[in-house]
């Protein structure tokens, strides 16, 4: 029997060899930014469970805090500092965008106004008198880039949310934003602990304490915790305060913009958008909520997911900490944070008191 040419038998089994193994070729973002979505992914996975085994650790804590670990481990920070660092930066910036997109179905206009204007004025006080006052202390004590802005916006809206709309907003370094960050979420930790303990030596009511807690604690999650201890009267009242303090969001976030295009303008540099994108989404999704077209199950869906990119947000910039480098100003850091706290929660506290 005759043999086939060499070279007529590779030309037959060549396309054989190659579609039976083809070679996939992935789009260079995805292949730049896969290796640290994964591992904020898994950073949040770790959150969850050490949650769930430690339930007075929130999972937004205790993301933030294995974000700083994993930038400080030998054996890790080669990671986070290297192949994993640019998705490490799209978790703190893009999935902190979602997030605060989601956050806006958490907001229904309706159960706020039903709150009265008595309530509104009150934490409208609260909310001016803490951002004013902590962005004075903060420039004051010298701390730089915008770490005194984003502390004031955290403490006085709604925690990391805020500061990431407005850091969005003001281009802020990444280290400025880690560091504000850090400060607030440990702030906000804290109350969870101290808040139930002055419940009864202070003689608030469940429902006055659920206010307090309202308008005083930062993240809406901590807020959750702080007062569900009081029972779901205080619960009810403690979100729906906390979410008139959320809806004031997007009003600062348009001050901020102005007031950066008109630094902008007298510079004769690029001026930062009106309106963020991500600002505009926000307010769809309050109007979205309020229109009550919503399902019940899908509002509790995107509540988890946006949890879930929070974390993985928090867990993108604790990776961008680098403590030796906080302690130049770490002490007036947290000398700024805890003035801040004992402000808007001795505040809180008056407008209750008054109100109710």
């Amino acid at each position: 029997m005759s043999q086939a040419h060499p070279a007529l038998r590779a030309r037959h089994t060549a396309p054989a060899a190659r579609s039976a193994t083809p070679h996939l070729r992935w789009p260079p973002a995805l292949r730049r930014n896969a290796p640290g979505l994964c591992l904020a992914a898994a950073g949040v996975a770790v959150a969850r469970l050490v949650h769930d085994v430690l339930p007075m650790i929130p999972t937004l804590t205790a993301a933030m805090v294995l974000g700083i670990i994993a930038a400080h481990l030998p054996a890790l920070r080669t990671i986070t500092q290297g192949v994993a660092r640019p998705g490490l930066g799209v978790a703190a910036k893009r999935l902190m965008r979602v997030a605060i997109v989601l956050l806006g179905l958490q907001l229904s206009l309706s159960d706020v106004i039903g709150l009265g204007w008595v309530t509104a004025l009150m934490v409208l006080a609260v909310v001016i008198v803490t951002f004013t006052g902590t962005l004075w202390l903060g420039r004051r004590l010298g701390l730089p880039g915008d770490q005194p802005l984003l502390v004031a916006t955290g403490y006085s809206i709604c925690g990391a949310s805020a500061i990431g709309a407005v850091s969005q907003t003001t281009r802020s370094d990444e280290k400025d934003v880690a560091n504000a960050v850090a400060v607030v979420t440990l702030c906000g930790t804290l109350a969870i602990a101290v808040l139930p303990l002055l419940h009864h030596p202070l003689g608030l009511t469940d429902a006055a304490f659920g206010r307090w807690a309202g308008a005083s604690v930062h993240d809406v999650g901590q807020v959750v915790a702080a007062a569900q201890t009081a029972g779901p009267a205080a619960l009810t009242e403690a979100v729906l305060v906390k979410l008139m303090r959320v809806a004031l969001l997007a009003p600062l976030v348009a001050l901020i913009a102005i007031s950066g295009r008109r630094r902008a303008v007298a510079a004769s540099t690029a001026r930062p958008p009106l309106v963020p994108l991500f600002v505009a989404g926000f307010l769809a999704t309050i109007l979205l909520r309020t229109s009550g077209h919503v399902p019940a199950a899908a509002l509790t869906q995107a509540a988890t997911i946006q949890h879930l990119l929070l974390a993985a947000a928090l867990f993108g910039l604790g990776g961008s900490i680098h403590l030796p480098s906080m302690t130049k100003t770490g002490g007036r850091m947290a000398l700024l944070g805890l003035a801040s706290w004992i402000v808007i929660a001795g505040l809180s506290y008056l407008g209750v008191i008054v109100t109710t």
